[in-house]
């Protein structure tokens, strides 16, 4: 579904990615682990089109996207929720998923809203309610609802469970198991490595801009390195 090859990225001088090649196949949850600063969410940013790779090639649904524009990828069903959730704030609930609707066809809109609150009914409880008034729990909530408004095809997440609670961090974890067995591919970047193990198919972990190991999620979860690095033991 997904092909990553030798992708480089600099920000100015600083080479933040280097030849990282990797793929997401069809109906996987595909990991991507690392400290902070290794570079996975200058990926998904370089995914989505909201940054630009030197060289190397990046095919979604064998369609070459390496320069396409961020809204040809959202309209194929390569769809992004960033880091920091960054919904509108001045906008109500339901003004924030039409938002994330604006590549479909307007006759879709209100399935795909009954679909969006059916997994968030919290959602659908503050739908007129002002999206800055929200909790982070319920921000991250509408980011990812906002997202699946586009249809998409492979989900990419970018930290959904910075900041919350861990009651809230268990119940995005379940949101995201139930959105894949419903058949969304998911590609999860997740500092919380022991939670985005425990639900992948496979994984990649990333050190200073470059993948360094990968294997099934059960794999990276019992491998001495990744236990040590970044299990706590």
């Amino acid at each position: 579904m997904l092909s990553v090859y030798n992708i480089n990225v600099w920000y100015g001088a600083i080479h933040a990615i280097k030849n990282v090649s990797f793929d997401v196949n069809d109906g996987e949850i595909v990991a991507l682990i690392g400290a902070n600063g290794a570079g996975k969410s200058t990926t998904l940013k370089t995914l989505s089109g909201l940054l630009r790779s030197r060289s190397g090639s990046i095919k979604f649904m064998d369609s070459d996207i390496m320069h396409a524009p961020a809204e040809r990828i959202v309209a194929q069903g390569l769809v992004h929720v960033p880091e920091g959730r960054h919904v509108f704030a001045q906008m109500t609930v339901e003004e924030n998923l039409d938002m994330g609707a604006y590549t479909q066809p307007k006759e879709t809109i209100p399935g795909n809203l009954e679909k969006v609150y059916a997994y968030f009914p919290r959602l659908k409880e503050r739908r007129r309610q002002v999206a800055g008034t929200l909790s982070g729990g319920e921000q991250q909530m509408l980011a990812m609802g906002r997202a699946l408004m586009a249809n998409p095809k492979l989900l990419m997440l970018d930290e959904p469970s910075m900041g919350l609670a861990p009651i809230m961090v268990e119940q995005i974890f379940e949101i995201i198991g139930a959105l894949h067995e419903a058949g969304t591919t998911i590609l999860l970047v997740e500092q919380n490595a022991q939670a985005a193990l425990s639900i992948a198919t496979r994984g990649y972990v990333m050190e200073t801009g470059t993948v360094t190991l990968t294997g099934t999620g059960s794999e990276l979860l019992h491998n001495d390195d990744v236990r040590r690095a970044y299990l706590g033991g």
